[in-house]
């Protein structure tokens, strides 16, 4: 149940949160229960405000997602106490002319994040330089990465033609409950080209994903059911748990 109503503190609006949470794990139980693997379910809390992220943490949600680095790093100071929590980055730092430098800064100050988990947008191999090259020596964990792809072919949408996360098409996530989501089992095949070219390298000696395998992201609001249901890892969820989010 998604909610239009304002985002102040109230104990409505906390009750509403923790019920949309509550039935969006629901779901994702039921939607997970052939699977085999480890999940998990961010909470993209993107544009609300930070009490409700600390909410969520207090009910046993542990992963969050930000589209926007300026936000994520806005809200991991103010919930710089809540230490199991997980940051994972959505959203992609595009290129404008004449604001390099910005750009790249904005990627190092991410990357200082100690709890950002995962970037799960990446794009390009200049920007995988630049988030290594800026990752603190004293980070006690690697950074996950997934390579984001433009499965669906929309001009719209950022992502490589080969990776691991997708947003896919409106399209076919309407049509998930009826077939299966070819934007899904399109990245289902990149995943089992990227993993034999891998495992054929020893140059790369099994130090890629987890342990041996690489994970998926995909499936949203809209459609995690449908990806769940076809072998995500990972899955997204945030109009269904924090409601409609505010413009900018």
């Amino acid at each position: 149940m998604a909610s239009t109503t304002s985002d102040k503190a109230t104990p409505e609006r906390r009750a509403e949160l923790l019920q949309n949470l509550a039935e969006t794990k629901i779901c994702f139980a039921e939607a997970s229960k052939s699977s085999s693997h480890t999940l998990t379910l961010v909470a993209v809390s993107k544009t609300k405000p930070a009490w409700m992220t600390r909410a969520c943490y207090e009910e046993g949600q542990i992963d969050f997602g930000e589209n926007s680095d300026i936000d994520l790093v806005n809200k991991a100071k103010k919930l710089a106490d809540l230490e199991s929590l997980r940051w994972h980055f959505i959203g992609v730092m595009k290129k404008t002319e004449g604001d390099d430098f910005r750009r790249r800064a904005r990627m190092r100050e991410l990357t200082t994040v100690s709890n950002l988990h995962a970037i799960q947008s990446l794009t390009s191999i200049e920007d995988a330089d630049i988030y290594n090259s800026a990752i603190p020596a004293d980070r006690k964990t690697p950074l996950n990465m997934l390579l984001q792809v433009n499965t669906s072919g929309e001009i719209q949408k950022s992502g490589l033609q080969y990776g691991l996360m997708t947003i896919g098409s409106q399209a076919e996530s309407l049509a998930s409950s009826e077939r299966l989501n070819q934007d899904f089992e399109v990245l289902k095949k990149t995943r089992d080209v990227l993993e034999g070219m891998l495992r054929s390298n020893p140059a790369f000696n099994g130090r890629w994903g987890d342990n041996g395998k690489l994970l998926l992201s995909m499936g949203m609001t809209a459609d995690f059911e449908a990806g769940l249901r076809a072998g995500s890892h990972i899955v997204r969820v945030g109009t269904g748990i924090f409601g409609a989010r505010r413009m900018k």
